[in-house]
C-alpha cells in the first residue's frame, strides 16, 4: 500500500475552477503521493511563470489541440524559462457545450469563451449563431460570469463546468470535430529521465540554404522519428525562427544522444525540454 503523503504539492493551472486545465490538474494529482494544493491563474503565461518563479511546484498547461494546433504562448514560455522541464504529457478529449440562461439560440447576441474554444467551434457558430458577437475571454470558465448578468449571452465551456456552476446547457457537442483532444504538459524544474517522447527546440545561426536540413538529417540517419515539428519567431528579427520538435524515443539512449550531439553542431542554441511519458485521460 502507498505510504502516507509526506508533503504538499502545489499545482498551477489556467483557472478559474471548471476549466479543462483544472480537469487535467486533478487527474495528474491522483498520480502523485502527496497532498495537493491547486492554484488557478488568470492566463497560460502566468501559469508557466508561477512554476518558473517557484510560486508553485508544478504547472499544468495546454500545448496542442488536435483541431487548432499548438498553443503559441506555451511554446514561447518554455523557450523563455531555462529551468523548466516536461514531466509528463496528458491527453484530454475535449467536448464543448453552449451554456446560457436564454431559452433558444435565436435570442443569443453575445458568445464568450477562450479563443481556442471559439476556434474549435467556429463552424458550428457560423451555422447556428452567425449574427452573434464572438467575444474572447482568458478562459472558458471566465466566460461564464457573463451569463447571469446578460440574459442574451452564452458561453462555450465544458459539461463539467455546467455542473459545477449549475448552468443550463442550451446546445451540446458543438465542437466542429468529434475527435477533439488537447495535449497538456506538466512542467517543473525537475528532470524526468524516462519516457517515450523527447521534446526539444533549437535556433540556427542564420537563415541560409540547408540551415534546417542538416539538423534534421542528424536525427533521420539514426532513425529518430519526428512526431511534430513547427517554427516560432525568435521575436528578434523578421525571418528568424525557433524550431520545436517532438521525437519518438524508440532508439537506444546512446544513439539518441549521438543524434542530439550532432544536431548541436548545426544549430546556435539547443534546449532539451524533457523525456517523458504520454498518457491518455
Amino acid at each position: 500500500m502507498p505510504g502516507k503523503p509526506d508533503k504538499m504539492t502545489s499545482i498551477a493551472y489556467l483557472g478559474p475552477v471548471g476549466t479543462n486545465s483544472e480537469t487535467v490538474a486533478l487527474t495528474y494529482a491522483k498520480t502523485i503521493l502527496s497532498e495537493i494544493d491547486l492554484h488557478p491563474y488568470p492566463s497560460i503565461a502566468r501559469t508557466v511563470q508561477a512554476v518558473a518563479k517557484a510560486e508553485v511546484d508544478v504547472a499544468v498547461v495546454p500545448v496542442e489541440n488536435s483541431t487548432e494546433g499548438s498553443i503559441a504562448i506555451t511554446l514561447d514560455s518554455l523557450w523563455r524559462f531555462e529551468s523548466l522541464r516536461i514531466q509528463k504529457e496528458l491527453v484530454l478529449p475535449i467536448s464543448h457545450v453552449l451554456l446560457s440562461r436564454g431559452t433558444s439560440l435565436k435570442g443569443i447576441k453575445n458568445v464568450y469563451s477562450h479563443p481556442q474554444a471559439l476556434a474549435q467551434c467556429q463552424k458550428w457558430l457560423e451555422l447556428n449563431l452567425a449574427t452573434s458577437h464572438i467575444i474572447p475571454t482568458n478562459s472558458t470558465t471566465e466566460a461564464l460570469q457573463h451569463i447571469n448578468v446578460e440574459p442574451t449571452s452564452a458561453a462555450i465551456a465544458s459539461p463539467r463546468a455546467a455542473k459545477l456552476y449549475d448552468l443550463p446547457i442550451l446546445a451540446s457537442q458543438i465542437n466542429d470535430y468529434p475527435d477533439n483532444c488537447t495535449r497538456f504538459w506538466v512542467l517543473s524544474p525537475q528532470t524526468c529521465q524516462t519516457g517515450s517522447r523527447i521534446s526539444l527546440a533549437f535556433s540556427v545561426a542564420e537563415n541560409i540554404p540547408g540551415a534546417l536540413v542538416k539538423p534534421l538529417q542528424a536525427l533521420a540517419k539514426r532513425h529518430l522519428n519526428l512526431s511534430r515539428i513547427e517554427s516560432r519567431p525568435t521575436k528578434r528579427s523578421l525571418g528568424e525562427y525557433i524550431f520545436f520538435l517532438d521525437l519518438e524515443a524508440t532508439q537506444g539512449e546512446e544513439e539518441t544522444q549521438l543524434a542530439i550531439n550532432e544536431l548541436s553542431e548545426y544549430t546556435q542554441i539547443v534546449k532539451i525540454f524533457g523525456k517523458y511519458e504520454v498518457t491518455a485521460i
